[in-house]
């Protein structure tokens, strides 16, 4: 039962009927709070069509609207705006409607709907998961369930980067440093282990080159002729001529890792329908290019490199096959797209990948639409800002990054010393503190990612964000926990419909007003592939609640009706909250 829509088709009419116009362009918002009215029609754009005074206009469409629309109860004109009140009734109607639909705002799949695939996460198997991963699986994740709720078929997958030349370092540093050792006899998780050798390589790789350079070589020679980069090298050309002793080594390195990985995942609460592997991708494409360069898609330079000029579109030349015929990165990700498309029922995909690589997937997106798939307009880079702390910027090489198991344990412990300095955990066992810990940890660095616009650099500050009070994790938690106390407390039956001769309370009603916004805000978050908007979204609906639980006695007034709909009206708030919630991966705690 959508208002909005409704008013429009009429608010359309009213102009046909009166001034014989086929109105194209109109507003509404929120009426001011200053104002009597529940939704507010500007009419100052329709002057453009509409050639008569705003004031007329308004009240000429305000008379239509209450004759023929029965939720209108009244309406006044203020200068060029149309402020609407809506009839209890329209919201009492409402409120019967969804007041027990848990799934209130969520879509199930449609018949005819969209298949989507999310691509996240994709690191490289040379070092643990850091913060800079965490944001991308945060939002990854999110959007997938998002995606999911506005009623797609989502697939979740991610790119593990296991060959390559990073990975090599890490082998030849365990080799020449490890002393066999392995994540069971260190008892560390296997992608930390494999993660000091990467550093340790990098150390070593610099000595190195400083000793040549001091043997008169220039940084550029010495960088190339270090033993241990040489070394590195002559593993890549093994492991591609499948030398068996090197693919065993690489075998047993990457399994630690994944297995570290998937701890991680565990502990952050993502996952994913399938994982592609670049060792099994990187050389997908070099036949679509071969066809392309047939179709004169692309062309071939004198050395044999073959090349696609996008400078009509704005960019420049861009390389797809190296003059040896060996894949570039763009080769791998041209065929590896068109792979996923033949092994799932999709139509769209996301690219959740940092802001740094916004140039090079507009190459891919043009690559792909010009070879003649059509899907490629369907294609999406949900291109987001760095994080950084209050230190700077993390580097993996030099081992300054901030890894994602220790900040999930820091939250967790940071959650632990404020919870315990504000005293809100009498009567709990300390298993029942830990998990909660943990939920409202985990939940104050989800949102902290989540409730910044995707495309935001972030400056992340741990304790800002396991804050109580503000737009946080845990104070929409705590709301959530303070409402469960409520619903607790309530002894009586609370099933009666609200009866159509009910009076709301301002507070009540703009209550309800919020949560309708609820199944819009899923839609708009899946449009714009932006999780903030749901984590904002549910920060506005908390505090109008805490309004209303303010100003509003719930189990204490006196009348029986009201003290029914009251509860029920918080528990449609909890649910929603919840529901939002899940979205963006965060938990809700019954008790806090």
């Amino acid at each position: 039962m959508n208002i909005e829509k409704n008013l429009a088709s009429r608010v359309k009419e009213a102009v046909k009927n009166h001034y014989d116009v086929e109105l194209e362009n109109f507003e509404f918002q929120p009426t001011r709070k200053d104002f009597e009215g529940d939704i507010t029609l500007v009419v100052f754009p329709m002057l453009k069509q509409v050639k008569t005074n705003p004031a007329k206009l308004a009240e000429t469409i305000g008379n239509y609207l209450q004759e023929e629309v029965k939720e209108v109860a009244r309406f006044n004109v203020v200068q060029g705006f149309l402020n609407i009140v809506i009839s209890d009734d329209y919201y009492i109607e409402f409120f019967n409607e969804i007041r027990e639909r848990e799934d209130f705002g969520i879509l199930l799949p449609q018949s005819d709907a969209s298949g989507i695939m999310v691509e996240y996460s994709s690191p490289n198997t040379n070092k643990p998961l850091h913060l800079g991963h965490i944001r991308n699986n945060l939002l990854g994740y999110s959007v997938s369930e998002i995606l999911k709720a506005a009623g797609n078929e989502v697939y979740k997958v991610q790119v593990i980067n296991d060959r390559g030349i990073h990975i090599c370092k890490s082998m030849v540093a365990w080799q020449k440093f490890g002393n066999g050792e392995t994540p069971e006899s260190t008892g560390l998780k296997g992608d930390k282990l494999v993660g000091i050798y990467y550093v340790k390589f990098d150390q070593e790789y610099k000595k190195e080159i400083a000793q040549l350079q001091e043997a008169g070589k220039s940084e550029d020679e010495a960088k190339a002729e270090a033993p241990i980069f040489v070394e590195a090298q002559e593993m890549l050309r093994k492991w591609e001529a499948n030398d068996p002793e090197v693919v065993k080594l690489w075998s047993t390195m990457n399994q630690w890792v994944y297995d570290g990985f998937d701890k991680t995942y565990d502990a952050l609460g993502v996952d994913f329908d399938k994982n592609y592997y670049e060792s099994e991708t990187y050389l997908l494409g070099k036949d679509n290019v071969q066809k392309g360069l047939e179709d004169g898609v692309f062309f071939k330079k004198e050395d044999g490199s073959v090349w696609i000029d996008l400078s009509d579109e704005g960019l420049d030349e861009k390389i797809v096959l190296r003059s040896d015929g060996t894949a570039v990165y763009m080769t791998q990700d041209i065929g590896t797209a068109i792979q996923r498309f033949a092994d799932f029922d999709i139509n769209q995909m996301v690219y959740t990948v940092g802001n740094e690589q916004e140039y090079h997937f507009k190459v891919l997106f043009l690559i792909l639409k010009k070879l003649g798939y059509d899907w490629a307009d369907a294609l999406y880079h949900l291109s987001y800002g760095m994080v950084d702390l209050p230190s700077g910027k993390m580097k993996s090489r030099e081992g300054t990054v901030v890894d994602a198991d220790d900040l999930i344990k820091e939250m967790a412990e940071t959650a632990k010393s404020i919870s315990e300095e504000l005293g809100k955990l009498d009567g709990y066992s300390e298993t029942e503190k830990e998990e909660l810990y943990r939920i409202i940890g985990l939940g104050a660095l989800k949102y902290y990612i989540l409730k910044v616009d995707p495309r935001k650099r972030i400056l992340f500050n741990p304790e800002e964000s396991v804050d109580f009070q503000g737009n946080t994790g845990p104070f929409i938690q705590y709301t959530y926990a303070r409402i469960q106390s409520i619903l607790r407390k309530a002894d009586f039956d609370t099933s009666a419909d609200l009866s159509t001769d009910f009076k709301f309370h301002e507070k009540e009603k703009e209550l309800i007003k919020q949560i309708q916004l609820f199944p819009e805000t899923i839609g708009l978050a899946a449009e714009n592939h932006s999780p903030a908007l749901i984590a904002n979204y549910t920060y506005e609906l908390v505090k109008s609640f805490n309004s209303f639980y303010q100003n509003v006695p719930i189990l204490g007034v006196e009348d029986e009706a009201e003290k029914v709909f009251r509860v029920q009206l918080s528990a449609v708030v909890a649910n929603v909250i919840k529901s939002g919630f899940k979205l963006l991966g965060i938990e809700v705690p019954e008790r806090m």
